[in-house]
């Protein structure tokens, strides 16, 4: 819990962000496993605000269904159609009480990497220099398209320029506005109420709110941050890709110092919600997505997606792709796995190469090893799964469930027409078709008997190579039985 709780914490979120080219709403575009909007609302939730607020104003009603999903207590407030930051800002001050008091701190929804640690220090500076408006700011090479962070002679911060706004010498100020504030809440509502449209882009600027607060004597400081990313917005695709490749760099160093083996980091990515325990050894090529978990000890990879999936400790997962499934400790995937929703694996039970299941509860040392797709089916302890077994689910118009019993085997080939019941300790005959139940122990045999036609090939099909192989094998076949009866 952070030492000072802002009143509020406003996410500018309204902007059309048309340099994406997208269909989507910028703020919905998502790296890490997270819109940006989210990651926006997860580092403002970290400091504890009293309100917390969402100005949206392009898709209106996509990003403010995302918000309600994610953060509940989020007040959505509408920006009109006057432009700016400034009155974005106003219109979410009007969704907040009318006596509020204290900081109000100003973030938008497409900087993704900014954390909580930087807005709890920016409050506790904010707070303890008495200041009326503190920013957020850094230094760069290249300040192109940021507004410069203007100083008096004192050093404090005087006010700040836009690009378009600023004189010849103002651009040649390194040091700029991160867009990061944090504001006396009566301070903020009374400046904005002052701040016009009259400047080169015909907005109503939220820097302006500086200039007035320091005309009124008030103390304006900056709050100086070294890691450039966490100010970084995101414009288009590009840099949608750059700021997605930093994220995953930095949660994957996260979870190397935690005590994970990332064998490959530049092939590893890991979402911001995701678990992993000590131990674990990540190979390369993997993808670690949605809210999954892993335990301690695990082996995972390589060339494995694993999304929304929990993997118990000292399991394997190799060369496999899991959607909202469950592999229990010790229990082995792979390779070339394909487990869809509703798989749930035991401890020490095997889903082997090649086999695809969904919506199946495979029980504890129960094996599915090779070639077989497995749906919509309960398999009890210690059972084994021949190779090449189909679990006939669906007749075209429903789906039915099928359920194995303790210690069952399935031949090799054979198809379980839904709804199979075997019992315990039951035997199903390699190439078996199974229509009706198997009671506990039994052994079921579901095929036609073999018949064999003598010449068949010969008399249908003369001349042929199989033919020729045919004749000369029984040609063999005579000569060793001679050999033998003279031997005899």
């Amino acid at each position: 819990m952070t030492a000072v709780r802002p009143a509020a914490v406003i996410v500018l979120a309204a902007g059309e962000g048309t340099r994406m080219k997208s269909a989507t709403p910028k703020v919905l575009h998502a790296i890490g496993g997270r819109s940006l909007v989210g990651h926006a609302i997860r580092a403002a939730e970290g400091v504890e605000p009293l309100h917390l607020a969402v100005v949206v104003r392009h898709e209106r009603e996509r990003v403010a269904a995302h918000v309600a999903e994610i953060a509940p207590e989020a007040v959505i407030a509408d920006q009109d159609e006057v432009k700016g930051t400034g009155r974005a800002v106003e219109c979410g001050l009007e969704q907040l009480p009318a006596d509020l008091s204290g900081t109000v701190i100003v973030t938008y929804g497409d900087v993704p990497l900014l954390e909580s640690v930087t807005l709890t220090a920016l409050l506790e500076q904010h707070d303890a220099t008495g200041s009326a408006v503190t920013v957020v700011t850094a230094h760069l090479t290249d300040p192109t398209g940021y507004g410069r962070i203007v100083r008096d002679a004192d050093g404090s911060v005087a006010a700040i320029v836009e690009q378009k706004d600023a004189t010849p010498q103002q651009r040649e100020i390194t040091e700029i506005n991160s867009g990061l504030y944090a504001f006396d809440a009566q301070v903020l509502r009374s400046a904005l109420a002052q701040v016009g449209t009259d400047n080169a882009q015909g907005e109503k600027y939220l820097t302006d709110v500086l200039a007035i607060a320091k005309g009124q004597g008030l103390t304006v400081s900056a709050h100086v941050v070294d890691d450039l990313w966490q100010t970084e917005g995101v414009n288009d695709r590009v840099q949608l890709a750059t700021l997605g490749k930093e994220l995953n760099r930095r949660i994957v160093e996260r979870w190397m110092r935690e005590g994970v083996t990332v064998v490959d980091p530049a092939t590893t990515w890991i979402d911001a919600d995701v678990s992993i325990g000590r131990d674990t050894t990540i190979r390369p090529g993997t993808q670690l997505l949605g809210a999954t978990t892993i335990g301690e000890g695990a082996e995972i990879g390589p060339d494995t997606t694993l999304q929304d999936t929990q993997v118990g400790d000292g399991a394997s997962v190799i060369r496999s792709q899991t959607l909202l499934a469950e592999i229990g400790p010790q229990a082995t995937v792979g390779p070339f796995s394909y487990l869809r929703p509703g798989t749930t694996l035991g401890v020490k039970a095997k889903v082997g190469g090649f086999v695809e299941t969904k919506n199946a509860q495979i029980g504890d040392g129960a094996k599915v090893p090779h070639l077989t797709y497995c749906g919509d089916a309960t398999i009890g302890e210690g059972t084994n799964v021949g190779a090449g077994t189909i679990f006939a689910n669906y007749d075209g118009e429903r789906k039915y469930r099928s359920t194995l019993g303790k210690h069952v085997f399935i031949g090799s080939n054979s198809v379980l027409v839904a709804p199979a019941d075997i019992g315990d300790g039951a035997f199903v005959a390699a190439g078996s078709a199974i229509n009706q139940p198997v009671g506990a122990g039994d052994l079921a045999v579901a095929r036609g008997r073999q018949r064999n036609i003598p010449g068949y090939i010969r008399s249908r099909r003369p001349g042929s190579k199989a033919a020729e192989a045919a004749a000369a094998a029984e040609a063999r076949q005579g000569d060793e039985s001679k050999q033998e009866g003279t031997t005899r």
